[in-house]
């Protein structure tokens, strides 16, 4: 049994932590812990866990947070991950650690600087950070004790892409639409994030500036690929999910059956991407791990669609599932839920 802790236990990505944990029969929390909310019992908060989780807060204190724990998932914000996770590291230095922040995804210093100047560099811990995506980097997070969970964005964009970048076929200017839900806003209601004015919100936000745009470079440049990226994410009335749409250009004029047919063998065996038939559906994923593709080609284009739960394969599910690599267990153990839809 792996008995882990959560840290930054009042957010959306520690309440999917624990109700994923609930039903993984490897996985076991006996630590949750907040910086606001110390004492209270874990189900006030998460009151889906009422007579289901018989825990309370304890403080965010990474001296403390290690002790008798295997695992750590740490999901803090950008800014507060990193020094918590270099002061844990620091008194248990073998402890298995899955950052849920931005704070470790970039292996350039600088670039880290330039995305996320409200964290520290942490040039030397960076470097032992492997980035958990498991479709594209498997084997890096088997031999891991440190993973940088990436974010929703940058799941559902490699997701769609890296079967092009694998194969030569990402060289040139590519543009990627994302669309999210609220809840990737976090847990504190906002002007853009509150649902009195998010339910008839869609628009674009951070065009061509938006952090996981060097994420979505670094991974793709690791596959292969050398594409000059331009990427819009848009606010949806949704609460949940990540629909990516992306167009490449066509250089070698692979016909659409081709371009499906490099998908399928892609992702062959691959336990939680689905390769469609036609585009995908954020609704038919949503609360599930499991992230379904689909690309289609036109004599200048080729366009590559995925849709994942921003909170579960884009978050959460896919903290999990790095969990299960990183101690030799079956990777869908606590995942094989399918979505709740409707």
């Amino acid at each position: 049994m792996i008995r882990a802790a959560i840290v930054g236990g009042s957010g959306y990505g520690a309440s999917e932590l624990l109700r994923l944990s609930v039903t993984h029969p490897e996985l076991s929390i006996v630590r949750v812990a907040s910086r606001k909310l110390a004492g209270k019992p874990v189900a006030s908060v998460h009151r889906f866990l009422y007579q289901v989780l018989d825990l309370a807060f304890e403080p965010a204190d990474p001296r403390k947070t290690g002790d008798g724990v295997d695992l750590v998932f740490v999901a803090l914000p950008h800014g507060a991950a990193g020094p918590f996770v270099a002061e844990l590291l620091a008194i248990h230095p073998d402890i298995r650690v899955i950052d849920l922040s931005g704070d470790f995804r970039l292996a350039d210093p600088e670039t880290h600087r330039s995305c996320y100047d409200e964290s520290p560099a942490f040039p030397e811990l960076r470097a032992t950070f492997a980035y958990g995506l498991p479709e594209l980097f498997r084997d890096e997070v088997k031999k891991s004790r440190r993973i940088a969970n990436p974010g929703c964005f940058a799941t559902g964009s490699l997701l769609a892409l890296a079967p092009l970048a694998e194969r030569g076929l990402l060289n040139g200017p590519v543009a990627v639409d994302g669309k999210t839900g609220s809840s990737g806003s976090g847990a504190e209601p906002g002007p853009k994030t509150h649902h009195p004015e998010r339910t008839s919100l869609l628009a674009a936000y951070s065009p061509l500036s938006h952090r996981h745009v060097p994420e979505i470079e670094q991974a793709l440049s690791r596959k292969g690929g050398r594409p000059r990226l331009s990427f819009v994410p848009h606010s949806t009335p949704l609460v949940r999910g990540v629909y990516t749409t992306a167009y490449a250009t066509n250089e070698k004029g692979i016909g659409a059956a081709e371009a499906l047919e490099i998908y399928r063998a892609r992702y062959a065996g691959e336990r939680f991407v689905r390769v469609l038939d036609g585009p995908p559906d954020a609704g038919v994923v949503a609360g599930s791990n499991f992230a379904d593709v689909w690309v289609t080609a036109s004599r200048d284009h080729v366009i590559a669609f995925s849709a994942i739960d921003n909170l579960v394969k884009g978050m959460a599910g896919q903290a999990i599932q790095n969990a299960n690599l990183l101690f030799g267990l079956d990777e869908s153990l606590g995942l094989a839920a399918p979505g709740s839809r409707p």
